[in-house]
């Protein structure tokens, strides 16, 4: 390794005197270079801005696009992480090794859960350009094996390029009680009562660039700012629900017809474009009956609040550029990371977690909880029929490769720059474009390598043409799509495309083919018309497959992480009071075995008060705590079924001791054994377990610092005994089926 001192290039003599000082130059700000900013939507379709048809307020994203250039034809992948890569690297997903979110991670050069080495970030090639780089809310492109406190830190976003961070790592977070990283650590969030997570992100944005602009004189900033909304869980303050009170009332039918008419108007369209019909599981909004269909509407209300309320910081963030003279010199880039989501399911849920892990919730279920949605009391979600609505006029959604899953929203704002500010662009584009866009507008190049490594070459195509005509015609060849064993491919204006059933063999995938130039809802397909030209393009994917190291292909998804999980196979835990938190992807798999939980401290004179462990929230999970000298124990099952235990705490001088014994007696079902201090408080049969990996939360010792798990207490109700240890152990019980039993339940991130 060459030393500093080899690096010298002045001279030394015996002193100052007859010696030359040497400083190494500072990186070359480009000329005219501006600031940049990316704002990354999560889940939100392609219909849902008002500027490309939405009856939804997003007045400040529509003034970007009147002001700028918005597109019809520009995609991504149909999943965040893989999209955040291509974003960030202007790779293909699987080359840049995120072929699929992070959790699924599977061990393949495709699939390694993190960005390679060899796909240098925006944010690092820019920094070689003099620019200061800052990173705001998700990241999610660093593999479950890194996301703890201690690290490795290299594919968090400070080993990435990044100045600064504040966000949260996986792929969604509560909006009122979050778990936030700052930096490479995690932090305890002390939440006003106001509290939002898309208005804190914005506070924190706004931040990072008054610290830049008043440390950092004349370079300029790269702000990466990735929003949690309009992810589920829908939270939003009331008030944004109010106002689209009795707005859907009419139904997710009606509103798809009027989002494409409004589609049509403002050209967003072809006049002749059709209406995709309804997906499979997606029924008439008259065949639910009067009672169901309030619930179905208030949930879409939440979501129309939640993306108005989104519309408002991210207004308030231009704004402050404004007011600080740098709206002008921003370049901004704002897009949506995949498609509308299916996960709600065909009528929504209150709690999405429980109904996506065990039992399908009942709209019984949230029609009693109609006031809770949106509240940090329900972990809500809409129906399909909604998501669909979202991605009017396509079919399908979020992890689908047709259009509803990979047709996004985008919007480019540089006053000044932009040639025919509003007019629609209708080139084909795609996210791996965005990134070679910036290097042109900024007559740079990526590196050949990068910190000794050789890189990938940009596989984007540069989109500059576009803001400087707004019609000229695309320049882009080819793009390749795959997700879970979704394929497609885009050939000039063609499109072959084939939805693959989960554990169905790969060669009897059916292809559909479609002529986008001239079908922009995919509605039409014409592979029996043009067989030859769909079995051009099915060998064209193949090969594009090969070269971009998008095989094997895999149509797994939980069982992906249980496969990576089932690596860790450490039996013992221990963990400290007021820790740094564990990530739920990182705490004791617990799933479906048998286990020991032992807290031991000091007790002084005072009453026992606190939580000795804490593990996921009051949506799923169960905590341990002591309150007024009693000894309390509380497994959360559901927003409505709890099992506790609780006892006078046998106090004795010096050390103390609480046990918790589990015994699995049968499939996700066991007893606890509640001891103290070698007395036995109780038992209590629990009939269904949570999977470690399912819950809403992670794990905390000597205090609840996040959604709390009870509200028998005031979070973070920290506790005040000292020396607080508590170890963890899990049998080895062949039975206890644990990794595989989780991977069995859950469907998806």
């Amino acid at each position: 390794m060459t030393k500093p001192a080899d690096q010298f290039k002045g001279t030394i003599g015996r002193t100052y005197r007859d010696s030359t000082p040497w400083w190494p130059a500072k990186p070359a700000t480009p000329n005219n270079a501006p600031n940049v900013l990316f704002v990354v939507l999560d889940d939100v379709g392609f219909a849902d801005l008002g500027c490309y048809g939405s009856e939804i307020a997003t007045p400040h994203m529509d003034r970007l696009a009147a002001h700028g250039a918005h597109y019809s034809n520009f995609h991504v992948t149909s999943m965040c992480s893989p999209t955040r890569a291509c974003l960030l690297t202007g790779r293909n997903s699987h080359a840049a090794g995120v072929g699929i979110i992070a959790e699924w991670s599977s061990g393949y050069p495709g699939y390694t859960g993190q960005v390679g080495n060899n796909a240098a970030t925006v944010a690092e090639v820019l920094g070689m350009n003099s620019y200061s780089n800052y990173a705001v809310g998700k990241w999610h492109l660093t593999n479950i094996a890194d996301y703890g406190a201690a690290g490795p830190h290299d594919n968090w976003p400070l080993g990435k390029g990044f100045n600064r961070w504040y966000g949260f790592h996986g792929a969604l977070t509560d909006q009122w009680n979050p778990e936030l990283c700052q930096d490479n650590r995690p932090i305890e969030l002390n939440a006003t009562g106001d509290y939002h997570l898309s208005t804190d992100l914005v506070d924190h944005a706004m931040t990072d660039i008054k610290d830049h602009l008043s440390s950092a004189q004349g370079r300029p900033f790269f702000m990466y700012l990735a929003l949690g909304a309009c992810h589920w869980p829908h939270h939003v303050p009331k008030e944004y629900i109010e106002r689209y009170k009795g707005r859907y009332d009419c139904g997710w039918d009606t509103i798809r017809g009027q989002r494409l008419q409004k589609q049509r108007t403002l050209g967003i369209v072809p006049p002749e474009t059709e209406l995709a019909p309804l997906n499979p599981g997606v029924r008439p909004w008259n065949d639910f009956p009067a009672e169901e269909r309030a619930l179905l509407a208030r949930l879409q209300e939440t979501y129309a609040g939640f993306l108005e309320h989104t519309d408002e910081q991210i207004g308030r963030l231009i704004a402050y550029l404004e007011d600080i003279g740098q709206l002008d010199n921003t370049l901004i880039v704002l897009l949506s990371d995949n498609g509308a989501s299916p996960e709600g399911g065909p009528t929504g849920a209150i709690n999405l977690r429980k109904h996506m892990v065990y039992e399908p919730e009942s709209p019984q279920v949230g029609i009693q909880y109609l006031d809770k949605i949106g509240s940090e009391l329900a972990y809500n979600h809409y129906p399909t029929g909604w998501a669909q609505v979202s991605n009017t006029p396509l079919k399908w959604y979020k992890k689908n490769v047709h259009g509803g899953g990979v047709r996004a929203p985008l919007i480019m704002h540089w006053p000044g720059h932009i040639a025919d500010p509003g007019v629609l662009r209708e080139q084909y584009h795609h996210v791996i474009d965005i990134a070679p866009t910036l290097y042109e507008i900024m007559d740079i190049q990526a590196p050949e390598q990068y910190k000794g490594v050789a890189q990938l070459p940009i596989h984007g195509v540069s989109m500059q043409y576009t803001l400087r005509h707004c019609h000229a015609p695309t320049q882009k060849d080819t793009q390749i799509f795959e997700l879970l064993g979704d394929r497609a491919i885009w050939h000039h204006g063609w499109k072959a495309v084939s939805r693959h059933p989960k554990g169905a063999d790969f060669d009897l995938d059916t292809w559909e083919l479609y002529h986008l130039s001239e079908d922009f809802s995919e509605a039409h397909d014409l592979a029996s018309q043009h067989p030859e030209k769909l079995q051009q393009l099915v060998a064209l994917w193949w090969e594009q497959a090969n070269q971009y190291g998008v095989l094997p292909l895999d149509d797994r998804d939980w069982e992906r992480a249980a496969e990576r999980l089932k690596m860790n196979q450490t039996l013992n835990y221990e963990f400290h009071s007021n820790m740094a938190r564990v990530d739920r992807m990182q705490a004791p798999d617990i799933t479906d075995r048998s286990y020991t939980i032992t807290a031991t401290f000091t007790a002084g004179p005072e009453p026992l008060n606190g939580v000795l462990l804490a593990w996921g929230s009051h949506f799923g999970g169960f905590v341990l705590y002591m309150k007024n000298n009693r000894i309390h124990y509380e497994y959360v099952y559901s927003e409505s079924v709890s099992y506790r235990l609780e006892g006078s705490y046998p106090t004795t001088p010096g050390q103390s001791t609480v046990k918790l014994h589990f015994n699995r007696t049968g499939k996700q079902a066991g007893q606890i054994t509640l001891i103290a201090n070698d007395a036995e408080i109780g038992k209590v049969d629990i009939p269904k377990t949570w999977p470690t990996h399912g819950t809403t939360a992670g794990l905390n010792c000597g205090q609840d610092a996040g959604a709390p798990v009870s509200f028998a207490y005031t979070k973070p109700f920290r506790f005040n005994g000292t020396g607080l240890t508590v170890k963890v152990s899990l049998a080895t019980d062949s039975e206890s089926e644990s990794s595989a039993a989780y991977a069995a339940a859950l469907k998806e991130q």
